[in-house]
């Protein structure tokens, strides 16, 4: 019963997780209305999360700046890129080739592959059963449901669905390294190395595009508050619960909750911005609902 119970608990901060980063579409694009750009958002939230997560570390007694080994700094590199830059240049970058729709499809679709994985590289110590496989398919089809919404048409762009693929990819590598890197850190050791190697792994970019925003811009209080909430609360809070549920639930079952992620910006969006909520959505959730729990039960 209290195994039940603290599943339950893990379940609800997976759900609070993604809710919060369903509802950054508004404070993202209030950002971009300010000429803020998607490279510039990814690195201000990074810069103020890794900062309050430094400050936390060094109030403490036992700080540790590096990893145990070069091999596990080296794996927080991978994490960094996958969970930041490269995830969030390609999501974004995405967008300007393709359409919003083929986008969620393609990258919310990353617990599938990131279950492939799981399977391919732990396949003598932790299989993935049939129950656990087949609700992740009829999850990720309640979420192909939601996105669609009944306009069963997509528009293919080679360029922009390999970006929206590549960030898939990213975050269903992410997931699967989280496993070694919890068995031997932290959630908020982890969380602080991700956030450093993230900042510096998208310094190159700006080579290519330079520019910042300006102290007057990040002053107003539209930017500043938005960028508060994406820093401190959808980045630096989420990413330590995200990576504290990948811990305890698991990296399939974990990453399922992504399915949930265009529910919450839909409600979001209905709070909001007063769209409507159909019943391709209420089906789409019931059959996300119902494949979540399928892949809870491993047998």
């Amino acid at each position: 019963m209290k195994s039940r119970s603290n599943n339950l608990g893990y379940h609800l901060v997976a759900f609070v997780t993604v809710a919060i980063w369903g509802s950054t579409f508004v404070f993202t694009k209030m950002l971009l209305q300010n000429g803020l750009s998607p490279a510039q958002i990814f690195t201000l939230r990074f810069i103020i999360a890794y900062i309050l997560l430094l400050a936390f570390a060094l109030s403490r007694h036992r700080f540790r700046l590096f990893c145990k080994s070069l091999k596990d700094e080296l794996l927080m590199v991978v994490l960094g890129i996958t969970g930041g830059s490269v995830y969030f240049l390609a999501e974004n970058a995405a967008m300007l080739f393709t359409t919003a729709t083929n986008t969620s499809l393609i990258v919310c679709s990353c617990p599938l592959f990131a279950m492939l994985l799981f399977a391919i590289v732990y396949r003598h110590s932790e299989r993935v059963s049939r129950l656990q496989a087949l609700g992740s398919v009829i999850a990720c089809l309640g979420m192909a449901v939601v996105v669609l919404n009944g306009h069963f048409v997509l528009h293919l762009s080679p360029l922009g669905d390999m970006l929206a693929f590549a960030a898939c990819l990213c975050w269903a590598v992410y997931s699967l390294l989280m496993k070694p890197a919890t068995e031997r850190y932290s959630s908020l050791f982890i969380t602080r190395k991700v956030f450093f190697y993230g900042l510096l792994t998208i310094i190159p970019y700006y080579f290519f595009v330079p520019g910042f925003p300006s102290m007057e811009v990040l002053l107003r209080p539209e930017v500043l508050w938005n960028l508060l909430f994406l820093g401190v609360v959808a980045s630096m809070i989420c990413y330590v619960t995200w990576n504290w549920v990948i811990s305890k639930l698991g990296a399939v079952i974990a990453t399922n909750w992504v399915y949930f992620n265009p529910i919450t910006t839909i409600i979001f969006a209905w709070w909001l911005l007063h769209e409507q909520i159909t019943v391709w959505f209420l089906l789409g959730t019931v059959l996300i609902l119902t494949g979540m729990y399928l892949a809870d039960h491993k047998k």
